[in-house]
């Protein structure tokens, strides 16, 4: 039976909301990605150039350390990636996620949470940290407060969910 994992990102509780629901929705695992070093509130401060996310941001090679870095992801066949858009893409701790483990022949789907901008150029960024072999999804931007049904209908419509 196809096995299913969501993991996420979340700085301010927003996106981990989504991903509970989206979890509750497509029968899934729940798994946080945790970075080494939390990030505090001035860490976040997207207007201050020299806080710690813009620096991360800026830089195309930051790979923010992950709590728990090495992850198998052998028993899932469907990994449902969510994170807050920063910068118009995903955070630089998705990019360290996805090189912590082994994709190949796995159907990856982002979902992201954002006060307003949309996915970006996330799902490229994301596709060069994993092998050829990867099946990419569309993902999608949804508000944290997201309905289970609303949810279901995405999760139907891109085929990971068959009820």
């Amino acid at each position: 039976m196809p096995k299913t994992l969501t993991a996420y990102f979340s700085a301010s509780h927003q996106t981990e909301r989504l991903a509970k629901t989206i979890a509750k929705a497509a029968h899934a695992d729940l798994l946080e990605i945790v970075p080494e070093i939390p990030y505090t509130s001035q860490d976040l401060n997207w207007m201050d150039s020299s806080s710690r996310s813009s620096l991360e941001m800026k830089d195309p090679a930051s790979r923010p350390a992950l709590a728990h870095p090495h992850l198998d992801v052998s028993e899932y066949d469907t990994i449902l990636i969510g994170f807050p858009i920063w910068w118009y893409t995903a955070p630089h701790i998705i990019l360290s996620f996805l090189e912590s483990a082994d994709f190949a022949g796995k159907t990856v789907v982002p979902f992201a949470t954002s006060g307003g901008s949309p996915m970006g150029k996330s799902l490229d960024d994301m596709k060069k940290c994993c092998s050829g072999q990867t099946i990419w999804k569309e993902g999608k931007r949804m508000s944290p407060a997201e309905s289970e049904a609303s949810v279901k209908q995405w999760l139907k419509k891109i085929g990971v969910v068959r009820e």
